[in-house]
């Protein structure tokens, strides 16, 4: 059986795990992750590896999550949906437009399963999973136990949930449940989205849109390996927002609820003229200045050392240090992110 890591994570990077299993229920996931704790070897999940880095080899088993299935309440005032965490997240954003269940149309095309959605809490123009998101059911492989965290327990914030901190180590999500209400309200806060007709629009033109802005900014990984955006939107505080738009009249910036200001990452990255800029097979895309690609047959140190320059020359001209929204995977598991690439 192979143990190559190469298709299971969207970078392409080469790298082996000593086992990768591949879990289409409940029972073989939960058996997976046994058999590894019994002999002593670390285990990672993954859903389609779209959000991941592989610093080396693997040195445990890799369980790839495959379980699927949606299932559809519908109510008055929404529909609620039970979605496998081994659904693919677009082909779920899909199946919804078809079946006139509008409000994902903005997630579209963001790579990964749906089971990863909660984790990285993922968003883009405008509306993030949190949202949306009713509970998500997760197993705790230590006691076998089913927990189900309703959209509180979840602790979302940006690109962050209690699944990469207290629910990190053994917990394995099995399902998301979603809420999408009948009365719906397009968000057209970003892009191309702020130039359509807000009282026409479509749930389908709304996702056609988000379609083409993705595919004509953003790399296909089966081009070119990527994760997404590697960096996550910088978020700083009012003061020192204020003095960057002093400086930088023309920099974007959203502000936040909290008095906070977010800050466009691919934004700071291009002010460096950083485009196209390489660093052995890894580059910076042409497109967008968030997105490092594998272009021709980077090793994982050539993606480390490119980020870790894009990090330096943003630092230095704005005083505004990125960190990865990408996670990095060492021989035995997670690794600080920030410290590999600072």
């Amino acid at each position: 059986m192979s143990t190559s890591l190469k298709p299971f994570n969207t970078f392409g990077i080469q790298a082996n795990a000593s086992r990768i299993v591949i879990a289409e229920t409940l029972s073989q996931l939960k058996d997976a992750w046994s058999e590894a704790v019994a002999a002593q070897m670390p285990v990672l999940l993954l859903g389609e590896g779209s959000n991941v880095l592989f610093l080396e080899d693997y040195s445990g088993t890799v369980i790839i999550n495959r379980i699927k299935g949606i299932e559809v309440i519908e109510e008055d005032d929404a529909w609620h949906l039970h979605v496998g965490a081994g659904e693919n997240w677009h082909q779920l954003v899909e199946y919804t437009l078809q079946h006139g269940m509008p409000g994902l149309e903005n997630l579209a095309l963001i790579p990964g399963c749906a089971g990863s959605s909660p984790i990285q809490n993922i968003g883009a123009y405008g509306v993030e999973l949190k949202s949306v998101c009713e509970y998500v059911d997760c197993v705790d492989l230590l006691s076998g136990e089913m927990h189900r965290l309703d959209n509180s327990q979840c602790q979302f914030g940006y690109r962050d949930s209690i699944f990469k901190h207290e629910y990190h180590s053994h917990y394995a999500i099995v399902a998301v449940g979603l809420r999408l209400p009948k009365k719906w309200l397009p968000v057209l806060t970003y892009g191309d989205l702020t130039r359509l007709d807000a009282a026409n629009v479509t749930p389908q033109e709304v996702f056609n849109s988000v379609c083409h802005m993705r595919m004509t900014k953003l790399p296909d990984p089966r081009v070119n390996g990527n994760a997404g955006s590697f960096f996550k939107n910088p978020v700083v505080t009012a003061e020192q927002a204020v003095t960057l738009i002093s400086t930088f009249s023309a920099i974007p910036h959203y502000p936040q609820t909290d008095g906070s200001v977010k800050l466009a990452a691919g934004w700071l990255i291009d002010q460096c003229q950083l485009k196209g800029y390489k660093i052995g097979g890894a580059a910076v895309h042409k497109q967008q200045a968030l997105v490092l690609i594998n272009e021709e047959s980077a090793s994982s140190q050539n993606v480390v050392d490119l980020a870790h320059y894009v990090r330096q020359c943003v630092g230095e001209k704005f005083n505004v240090w990125l960190e990865p929204e990408v996670r990095f995977i060492g021989l035995s598991g997670e690794v600080s992110a920030v410290e590999t690439i600072a």
